[in-house]
């Protein structure tokens, strides 16, 4: 590729698109989240800047949850009686103050908006593929056919670290197959822990080869190194070129660590950008890796210390939805994280506290994959994709309802039957809580119709909310403090604010469900489970779904606040930003 060919995307058409795109949004989570105040003028709305000298004119539709349905078309900037071009750089310097943007923070931020800017155009090259066709498209398709990401946060790509020809070659939506480059760690830094079930070497065998394998050991022994001394290690070829051969150097000098090559299976980077789905094997493994690149508020990095746990969470999650018959109705099943390896820096881990990102630059594990699950007809597709909207209008979602045939509140009662009632339960019944946004769901389909859920990212993000919960000693990390009153903004904000509210504001732009049909329809879902629970009578009172409002957690505030580390990971509940209400949606019902 020529130099000039690396930023073919970045046309002045393109770029007026995405700014436009990015400006929209902007304006629409920052009122949301009660950053800006829009007043109303004449048929539309006015936001000024900082100074009040700079005006952006807009039209909206106001919907439920404080949802602001702006439209970018009609959007403008005026100052002292000119109209000028939308950029969304200028928007942030305007609006710095009222964004709360430090000194400090700001320019970081903008070159996160930069990068969120050139992935919007490079996804504008990409041929348009009608929501429809999707439907009918492969798990991977929909997978790199995403053209948002994170629906509240507006520099969702950052990616700070990323030059462009790695974007070109790693980011989900580019779809370029990767080859992951394996390391070869001395056992006396390394540790590998795995599921009940799961032995070191023939693990390997089978996610490698044998071909592969004897290729990687002769590599050794060709240094005089025994094979039986090292680990195997996968690992983010960015990682390798940009961190481990300098950081590490000392490592890699002293043979701690061996570099081994490419394996010979090729990879689709995810939505979550370090996890990889294995395009050579569909039923073998994904491979999450370590990453440390900043997206979206974090280091995107791995904790070798967090990974020797893993496994045994997820078996302990496996084994508690095997037994539970509702969980178990509503056909939820969770992929585990089967094996995880970590390698421990011990001089970095001297020089930094827990929670550095210099104890997170080399760790890996391995989940399973939802493919070998499927029955006949079955396909899949990330959660993410309802929310998903093509270049003409058309939802996924919506393009999901009319392939079922079935009426729109039905198609969702069996959405959120397979979705939601799952998350109620195991809040209601364990204290027990996902981080279940859509690149954490996995929507098993038939006919458009969704079949089951199935929950992904265990060890790293579910939570027990219960102080006396008792746990096996290593799933006892799992547990956290929260106050009473923030339990169960685990569901209002994750599912009702981050995603339904997304969701219910395209079915009613489209025509095809009303915003009031749509959360009578989550009310009624609601209402059955409790029903079905009616031993758990107590908690429904004490942690009320129909409650008349619950607090507003803003997520924008956060990365506005700390784009690097967003919350403190040993107090999750203490960093959330709450401002104000808002009115519950299904209260009415």
């Amino acid at each position: 590729m020529s130099l000039a060919d690396a930023v073919a995307h970045l046309s002045p058409e393109r770029w007026d698109t995405a700014n436009r795109l990015l400006v929209r949004k902007a304006l629409a989570e920052f009122a949301h989240e009660r950053l800006i105040t829009p007043e109303p003028e004449g048929d539309g709305y006015v936001v000024r800047s900082d100074d009040g000298l700079t005006a952006y004119r807009f039209a909206a539709t106001l919907r439920g949850l404080d949802h602001w349905a702006v439209d970018a078309g009609s959007i403008t900037r005026h100052r002292a009686g000119t109209e000028l071009p939308l950029a969304a750089l200028d928007f942030f310097i305007e609006l710095r103050q009222a964004l709360g943007l430090s000194d400090e923070i700001l320019p970081v931020y903008l070159e996160e908006i930069s990068s969120t800017l050139s992935g919007t155009c490079y996804k504008l090259t990409k041929p348009k593929v009608t929501s429809a066709e999707l439907t009918r498209s492969g798990f991977q398709a929909i997978e790199t056919g995403m053209t948002e990401g994170h629906p509240c946060f507006v520099a969702n790509n950052g990616r700070l670290g990323f030059g462009i020809h790695e974007y070109l070659s790693y980011a989900p939506e580019t779809a370029s197959p990767v080859r992951l480059v394996w390391l070869a760690a001395h056992r006396s830094r390394a540790a590998f822990t795995a599921g009940v079930g799961i032995e070191y070497e023939s693990f390997l065998r089978e996610e490698l080869g044998e071909r592969t394998l004897n290729r990687f050991r002769a590599t050794l022994t060709d240094q005089g190194l025994d094979p039986a001394d090292y680990l195997l290690i996968p690992v983010h070829p960015w990682q390798w070129w940009n961190k481990l051969s300098v950081t590490f150097a000392a490592e890699v000098a002293r043979r701690h660590l061996v570099c081994l090559g490419e394996g010979d299976d090729e990879y689709l980077a995810q939505q979550s950008i370090r996890t990889f789905f294995n395009a050579s094997d569909p039923h073998k493994h994904y491979v999450k890796t370590a990453l440390s690149v900043i997206n979206m508020g974090f280091m995107r990095g791995l904790s070798a210390a967090y990974m020797e746990a893993t496994p045994a969470i997820n078996d302990w999650l496996a084994q508690l939805v095997e037994n539970d018959s509702v969980l178990k109705s509503t056909g939820l099943s969770i992929i585990r994280e089967r094996a995880a390896v970590g390698y421990r820096h011990l001089e970095y881990e001297q020089a930094t506290d827990r929670y550095s990102p210099y104890r997170k630059m080399l760790a890996a594990l391995w989940r399973e994959s939802p493919v070998p699950s499927l029955r006949e007809g079955e396909s899949l597709a990330t959660m993410a994709s309802l929310l998903h909207v093509d270049h003409e209008g058309a939802s996924f979602a919506g393009a999901l309802i009319e392939r079922s045939g079935l009426a729109p509140a039905e198609w969702l009662r069996q959405y959120l039957r397979a979705y939601f009632t799952p998350l109620l339960h195991s809040f209601y019944a364990y204290d027990l809580v996902f981080m279940p946004h859509g690149e954490n769901v996995i929507l098993v389909l038939k006919d458009g119709v969704v079949q089951r859920a199935i929950y992904k990212d265990i060890a790293e993000e579910i939570a027990v909310m219960d102080p006396d919960a008792i746990l096996p000693p290593e799933v006892r990390r799992i547990r956290v403090e929260v106050p009473e009153d923030k339990k169960l903004l685990s569901i209002f904000t994750d599912v009702f604010d981050c995603f339904f509210r997304f969701l219910a504001a395209n079915l009613a732009a489209e025509g095809i469900l009303e915003e009031d049909g749509f959360w009578r329809t989550v009310a009624e879902v609601t209402r059955a489970y409790q029903e079905s629970a009616p031993e758990l009578a107590d908690r429904f009172a004490q942690y009320d779904m129909f409650a008349p409002e619950f607090a507003l957690s803003c997520l924008n505030r956060l990365q506005l606040r700390n784009n690097r580390q967003m919350v403190d990971l040993a107090d999750p509940s203490g960093a959330l930003q709450l401002v104000g209400t808002l009115k519950n949606p299904i209260a009415g019902f």
